[in-house]
Order: structure tokens, then C-alpha cells, then sequence
């Protein structure tokens, strides 16, 4: 069988991770399996079980349970289904999905169906915002609200704008020396204080351990995500080298009918939101 992960051990390294990360979250939590075609996935089960239901996606290469130490400002208003995208580090299958085409958004079409939702909110970012944007795609009538962040899939940037980071990852390769790491994810944190001790350590271990993809979510269809109009919230940083705040936020307006934008100024693909940002999100969501 085919795997994702480099070696066991490294596989072991990620989980025991994972597993760290999950102990330090303040709410309760617990394991939740849903069967699809593309494999078994797993979902974290978590937050306000009295609240309005949100499914939640992780970035690329990293894992839902640091998804859920960044994004605990959801934790108090949202019944969060916090999901291990297949194919990526963790619990889930390791079935491979390909970045271009929908097999993403047939996936999540599956999820929903086996949590026993006829509709839910989304929420992702980076990689898991372009899995949203591909679910919005396949089963627009399954959802009621989005918020996207720092989203791929709605205006990626040409390749070689994130050329900067490869020169400094096989330094990293070949020596093996932290400062070569944190050279490579420079061009996305614009400065190091964005390098938190968490994102430092998933990242690594999914460097070391994982076979990673190069490919993130492609751009999606205009007629297609035309068809959903569920109330979206697309964020976009400005100095994002991945996805340009300024042409993501162009494309989102155009594509999405009932879309709300808003430009994180002078912010790169890994930034901090602000506690009025965090309020944005959640006051969206639950509107």
C-alpha cells in the first residue's frame, strides 16, 4: 500500500505530535471516523456542542490538531468538526488527491453526508480554503456559510513567485540546519515572530517525514462556483506569496455570488489575525 509518510518512525513522530497539540486544547474533544470512497476520515469532534456546526480545514502538510491551538477563537460559539484531510498528516486515509479537478469537493461531499448534515458551515485556510472552494463547487446546495482564509484555489500565483523558498529548503536537505528552514518559510511569514514554536515543529516534521505536495488546490471554475450562494467571507493577505491578497480578493468578487472580502494590509501567507479580525470571522459565521 501506498503511504504518504516517508518512513514509520517519521509517521510516529508526526502522531505523537498530533497527539501533544490535542492535550493542550481547552475544550473537551473526541475521535469521530466517517466512511467515504476515498477512505476513512478523521475528524475531531470539539467546541460548543450546543453551537452552530462547523466543519474546519486544516493548511497543507500540517495537521488539524494545531489547526485547532491556532484557531481557538471558535472554540466558545461552534459544535467544530475539525477534519484530517485525507492524504495529508494525520488520522485520516492517506489516499492522495489530485490539486487540479474536484475529487476534494466530492470528498467533503461525503464527509458531510456521513456527519448526517444536509447543509453546514465551512471554515479553512491556505490548502483547506481550496478544498472549500472545490466543495462550494460539487455541492453548493450543502452549504450555509464560508469563510475562506488565505484561501488557494481562487487566484494562485504563478510558481515562480514562490521560487525564493527552494534554494533555502535543499540548503535545508542537504545540511539539515534549522536556519535553512526558517530561510525557506520566510517569504511566507515576512518576519520571523511569525515562525511560532508550533507552526516551526508541524512544519518540520511534515519536511522530514512526509512526501510533500508541491501542488495546492487549483484555481476553481467561474461557472461553477458561480452556482453556490452561500454568505462567503474571502481573507486575503496583501504580501501573501501564494495567493495575492489583491487578486484573490479581484477573482473572489467576481466568481462568488454572495461574497464579503477584506484585505489583511501588509501580511503574509502565515500572519496573526487581530482580535477585531477573530470577532469578523465569528460574527460572520454565526449570522
Amino acid at each position: 500500500m501506498k503511504t504518504i509518510y516517508k518512513s514509520e518512525k517519521g509517521k510516529e513522530e508526526i502522531l505523537n505530535l498530533y497527539d501533544s497539540q490535542l492535550s493542550r486544547l481547552l475544550a473537551p474533544w473526541k475521535d469521530v471516523y466517517v466512511d467515504t470512497s476515498f477512505g476513512k476520515t478523521h475528524i475531531i469532534e470539539t467546541g460548543n456542542l450546543t453551537g452552530i456546526p462547523l466543519l474546519v480545514f486544516h493548511g497543507g502538510n500540517a495537521t488539524t490538531a494545531y489547526n485547532l491551538l491556532a484557531c481557538d477563537f471558535i472554540m466558545n460559539d461552534f459544535h467544530i468538526y475539525a477534519v484530517d484531510m485525507v492524504g495529508h498528516p494525520g488520522k485520516s486515509a492517506e489516499t492522495s488527491l489530485p490539486s487540479k479537478g474536484y475529487d476534494y469537493g466530492k470528498w467533503v461531499s461525503e464527509v458531510i453526508d456521513g456527519l448526517k448534515y444536509d447543509k453546514i458551515s465551512l471554515f479553512g485556510g491556505s490548502f483547506g480554503a481550496g478544498v472549500i472552494a472545490k466543495t462550494m463547487c460539487v455541492c453548493p446546495n450543502k452549504i450555509n456559510r464560508v469563510v475562506l482564509y488565505v484561501p488557494s484555489g481562487i487566484k494562485n500565483a504563478l510558481a515562480i513567485k514562490s521560487a525564493s523558498m527552494m534554494l533555502p529548503m535543499i540548503a535545508y536537505w542537504i545540511t539539515g540546519k534549522d536556519k535553512w528552514l526558517k530561510k525557506c518559510m520566510l517569504p511566507m511569514a515576512i518576519t520571523e515572530d511569525n515562525i511560532t514554536k508550533d507552526i516551526y515543529e508541524t512544519a518540520k516534521l511534515s519536511i522530514d517525514h512526509v512526501k510533500i505536495k508541491k501542488g495546492m488546490p487549483s484555481n476553481v471554475d467561474e461557472k461553477l462556483m458561480k452556482k453556490c450562494t452561500a454568505p462567503t467571507l474571502v481573507m486575503a493577505a496583501e504580501r501573501d506569496c501564494l495567493f495575492p491578497g489583491n487578486g484573490v480578493i479581484e477573482r473572489a468578487n467576481k466568481i462568488i455570488p454572495n461574497c464579503e472580502t477584506y484585505l489583511l494590509k501588509g501580511r503574509g501567507h502565515m500572519n496573526f489575525l487581530t482580535d477585531e479580525e477573530k470577532e469578523m470571522i465569528v460574527d460572520f459565521l454565526l449570522a
